[in-house]
């Protein structure tokens, strides 16, 4: 065939495939039944929006049943892309989507930037949910126009600014949850000219906890003809009194305003609230006598802990209360005997009166509950009626009885206790290939996951690894599940927590049925059933649910009729390309047989050798063969154990040269990847600071993953501050160890190659070697840090309980100034002596209150460490106090950076003046640092020069 042939054939089939899609087109536009508006606000969030489904092609997403789209008759009715991994700031024009009844875009947290007050055109929307966005900014007022909703969760955003008092308008609202976010001012409340939340006579949840409301409780916010059955407004800033008002709500059943500044006594009409089950007051400045609650015959959780009441003795209606399970009266100045009535109440599980000042006989009697826990801990009980079958687990510790001949290690101890929370798999020695897990029916799938955060529960801490109160979860789940035609084969509920903000968390892992994997649909749909909960649990409060962006979209069975039209029109010219495309393909096979080695193998290209040695591409950090740790831990016997955690035991070793280690061996739950194994390493080797513990070498070798450190002789700092070594710290050498922990924390955010978030910065994960001097260790937390704005955002929130950023746990945005704030926790540790949460009490609430109080300036002398010298002779305390103070602000931005910590406990230490000749060896900078113009880091000289006046609650004292 001649060229000029060749052409012409050419040219008709292009004339051919045009025409084809001319017919294509006139066929979509003959056949569509989406409305013409809507389309055109669909692919206007299309271009605006990343990570949308693939099978959003075409003209007709009603006809061609996209993704999340669900349309009655023309018109779109529901958008619901909950756990979608959608990204984008725009809202595109969804104001345009007018039919709209369902909007669930939850679990995205790539989606942010302001919601547009044109939301307010969404006239027919009776849901929204935007849980878990990263949405900020104020609440539109324009949210108020929407008449028909029913519910709104706009929780875990970082929506800031004041309520809107439009919402009062919303006379059909159910459920109103805005919590975890950053919203301040005072709870809006109707007047003459604008709508307020008591308005809102329908409304059954009020969910504003963990925000930053401020001001009264309004009293005209609760009245006898509201439907209210929750009202949770904890963790706020809230003061004033608790309203009268609030004891007209008949219908409520759980009432939270613990951890805010109330003050005042406590309204007697409680008692009236006959359907009251749960009531959280602690954690305010409550005064006067403690409330009378006889005749609340359905409560069954009380906590008023830490707060001021007038002493007296136990109440009788302590015993009373026949549906109680739960009790706890910590630091409420009660005295006397403990009344034995109280232990035979049939349904308590919990009674914490730990830190009163009750006295004389303990008898708890015969007639108690079989899963009774008891703490009291810390009062002046002076004897104890103990009977050998005693079956219950009580805490004397800190009591006079025992310091006598009654005392025993069964309860003047604390134990610690590992229950397993469900039963443990039937499948044997079943295995999964990576990335897949093996469900509790035994199949391998990719689940789901995420976690669920209740607001609160009926059952007591203590029976916090029951699998009972599970099995019922488990049971509701698959029951909404299947009744929703959800394809979910199992769950598995791992381990439960509880947070920061006393709630229980636990993960979720959701399986697929029939199937290796969810499509987006089914995801979408399960994210929904979770946030709109239209089922309740037996046992459990109302919930929210968070997810980690799913990995493993099952990849559509069905094309839709567009997509089939438009391949079969443009296959002919692909066609043309395969001879091409083969020639490339043959090229590439070299490498891809390369890669395919490298994903089997990750260590190949290491050329890792029998014998134990050097890797060339690592710095510093050697292999180390499996046989020859087995022989430096004496075959991993119990005696090398020097400790434990979630990652698995630590093993005290020599390696061959005679170099003691820290061997840290995974157990099989926590096994990474090989992949995210050997990036690990890659990364543990080029970190390289005196003040940051050491990787020494790794094993990957017969199913184990090791990893070794440097070993630290004198144990953690925690152990220190609680006596727990030989040596004191005094003042002095507390000072050089906050200076060497911010060294070697501010190496890992500035000069480590990448930079590092730690994440599980605690006293804990601060070791001292031969000198005292302090390394940050366990990064087995640990983030890189992202390249903008040194951010990282996560859909698992992890930390240590006391030491979590708020801010973080609140927004999942996690940024270096996370460990800021552990830091400063850390610091207040130093001063105190004491634990992050104490009797209830975290730290920075207690130093805080501390400072605050002018009425009792000696408060602050008597929360300083007793076993330092006295506060008048502890150089620049307030000074370090002010530092501590600034890196635990609410808010990130306001707190230092680490570089800025640095450079402040130095000239805190220049400032104190101390005489080196008293602490042998202490000095600011280290041998090789010898003048105050070359200190060891190399950060700009800002932030703190002459500026201690600029931290919060600076208190000037003598």
């Amino acid at each position: 065939m001649s060229i000029g042939n060749m052409v012409s054939v050419w040219k008709m089939s292009c004339r051919v495939l045009i025409c084809l899609l001319l017919v294509c087109t006139r066929i979509m536009a003959i056949f569509s039944v989406t409305d013409g508006g809507d389309l055109a606000a669909l692919n206007a969030l299309k271009s605006s929006w990343k990570n949308l489904s693939p099978n959003w092609v075409g003209g007709d997403p009603c006809g061609s049943r996209w993704d999340g789209i669900n349309c009655t008759d023309t018109r779109v009715t529901s958008l619901i892309l909950a756990g979608m991994g959608v990204e984008g700031r725009e809202f595109g024009d969804i104001s345009s989507l007018t039919g709209l009844r369902f909007l669930d875009l939850s679990n995205n947290v790539g989606l942010e930037g302001i919601l547009p007050s044109s939301i307010g055109n969404l006239k027919n929307l009776t849901v929204l949910i935007l849980v878990g966005c990263s949405f900020f900014g104020p609440i539109p007022d324009s949210i108020g126009s929407l008449q028909q909703l029913v519910q709104i969760s706009l929780n875990s955003n970082r929506f800031s600014g004041p309520i809107p008092p439009s919402i009062g308008n919303l006379s059909q609202l159910s459920w109103l949850d805005l919590s975890m976010n950053r919203l301040s001012g005072s709870i809006p409340v109707s007047n003459n000219t604008t709508p307020g939340l008591d308005k809102l006579r329908s409304a059954q949840h009020f969910h504003l906890s963990n925000n930053q409301l401020s001001g009264p409780i309004p009293a005209q916010l609760f009245s006898s003809n509201m439907s209210l059955i929750h009202a949770i407004f904890d963790y706020n800033k809230l003061i004033g009194y608790l309203p009268i008002s609030l004891g007209s709500v008949q219908t409520l059943e759980v009432i939270r305003f613990d951890w805010n500044s109330l003050q005042g006594s406590i309204p007697s009409n409680l008692r009236n609230l006959r359907n009251l089950n749960e009531l959280y007051l602690s954690n305010n400045n409550f005064n006067g006598n403690m409330p009378n609650l006889t005749s609340m015959n359905v409560l069954y959780y009380v906590d008023m802990s830490n707060n001021n009441f007038n002493a007296s003795e136990v109440p009788q209606w302590f015993s009373s209360l026949q549906s109680l399970t739960t009790l706890r009266m910590e630091n409420t100045t009660l005295q006397g005997q403990v009344p034995v009535d109280i232990f035979r109440l049939p349904q308590l599980e919990t009674l914490v009166l730990s830190n009163n000042n009750l006295s004389g006989t303990l008898d708890i009697g015969n007639s108690y509950g079989s899963n009774l826990t008891v703490d009291l801990q810390n009062n002046s009980i002076t004897d104890f009626r103990e009977k050998t079958d005693y079956n219950l687990e009580l805490t004397l510790v800190g009591n006079p009885v025992c310091n006598t001949s009654k005392a025993t290690a069964r309860f003047c101890s604390i134990e610690t206790h590992n229950n397993n929370l469900l039963p443990s798999s039937k499948c044997g020695a079943m295995s999964c290939s990576r990335d897949k897990v093996l469900s509790t029916k035994c199949q391998c799938s990719h689940p789901y996951t995420g976690t669920i955060h209740f607001f609160f529960f009926s059952f007591s801490l203590t029976h916090l690894q029951n699998s009972t109160y599970y099995s019922t979860l488990y049971g509701s789940l698959m029951s909404a599940f299947l009744s929703n035609g959800l394809p979910v084969e199992s769950v598995i509920i791992n381990n439960p927590t509880i947070n920061v903000f006393s709630y229980l968390q636990l993960p979720l892992q959701i399986f697929p049925s029939g199937q290796d994997s969810f499509n987006r649909s089914s995801v979408s749909r399960i994210g929904f059933l979770l946030n709109h909960q239209p089922f309740k649990i037996e046992y459990f409060g109302p919930f929210f649910f968070l997810d980690e962006q799913y990995c493993c979209f099952e990849g559509s069975k069905k094309s839709s009729q567009v997509g089939l039209i438009i391949g079969a029109a443009i296959g002919g010219s692909v066609l043309v390309f395969l001879i091409l495309l083969a020639g490339i393909y043959a090229l590439r096979q070299r490498k891809k047989a390369k890669r395919a080695i490298e994903k089997s193998d990750p260590f190949a290209s290491w050329n890792l050798e029998k014998e134990s040695g050097s890797v060339p591409q690592l710095q510093g950090a050697k292999w180390f063969s499996f046989e020859d740790l087995k022989k430096c831990t004496n075959n991993f016997s119990e005696s090398n154990c020097i400790g434990s955690g979630g990652y698995g035991k630590v093993y005290k070793g020599t390696v061959a040269s005679s170099q003691v280690v820290a061997i840290k061996r995974a157990e099989q739950g926590s096994m990474q990847g090989a992949h995210e194994f050997k990036t690990e390493i890659e990364l543990l080797s080029r970190i390289h600071h005196k003040n940051v513990v050491s990787l020494v070498g790794f094993c990957y070798e017969q199913g184990e993953q090791m990893l070794f450190y440097e070993y630290i002789s004198n144990g953690t700092l925690r152990d220190c501050l609680a006596g727990k070594s030989a040596f004191r710290l005094d003042w002095n050498k507390r000072l050089r160890i906050a200076l060497d922990a911010a060294r070697g924390l501010s190496y890992l955010h500035e000069l480590a190659d990448p930079p590092i978030i730690h994440r599980d910065i605690k006293s804990t994960n601060i070791l001292l070697d031969n000198n005292l001097n302090a390394k940050v260790a366990d990064f087995g937390l640990s983030k890189l840090l992202g390249d903008a704005g040194k951010g990282y955002v996560t859909t698992q929130v992890k930390g240590t309980l006391g030491y979590m950023d708020p801010e973080y746990y609140m927004t999942q945005q996690l940024t270096d100034k996370s460990d800021v704030y552990s830091f400063g926790v850390v610091l207040l540790e130093l001063v105190t002596a004491r634990a992050p949460i104490q009797h209830g009490k975290h730290i920075v609430r207690l130093v805080q209150e501390a400072i605050e109080d002018t009425q009792e300036p000696q408060k602050f002398d008597q929360i300083i460490d007793p076993s330092l010298e006295p506060v008048s002779k502890l150089g620049c305390l307030m000074k370090f106090v002010d530092l501590a103070m600034s890196c635990v602000r609410e808010s990130a931005a306001e707190r230092p950076t680490m570089g800025e910590v640095v450079r402040e406990i130095e000239n805190i230490i220049k400032l104190a003046n101390f005489d080196k000749k008293t602490d042998k060896g202490f000095s600011l900078f280290s041998s090789e640092e010898t003048s105050d113009e070359n200190p060891l880091h190399s950060y700009p000289a800002k932030g703190f020069d002459a500026s201690y006046g600029s931290f919060p609650f600076h208190v000037q004292r003598q």
